[in-house]
């Protein structure tokens, strides 16, 4: 059994850079309506960063108002289910 044949248009075209491609996939993003948006986020896979974390964890656990920081957190929570 033959593969199938490329249609010759098809396989004398330049590939798309990478850089191409993302801008073709932004302008589609962008024309449907979607807005891109970028952000740092803490690594929690960093030693520092999980350190402050269980250093603050820790400050709350240990704090005289505990009950009253735990439901104000808890407040903060949003079911999105």
């Amino acid at each position: 059994m033959r593969a199938a044949r490329k249609s010759p248009s098809k396989s004398k075209s330049k590939p798309q850079s990478s850089a191409a491609r993302v801008r073709a996939h932004r302008a589609k993003m962008k024309k449907q309506g979607m807005r891109l948006v970028q952000m740092w986020v803490p690594d929690v896979r960093s030693p520092k960063v999980r350190a402050e974390l269980r250093r603050q964890a820790r400050n709350i656990a240990n704090a005289p108002d505990h009950e009253e920081v735990m439901r104000f957190i808890e407040s903060l929570y949003v079911d999105w289910q």
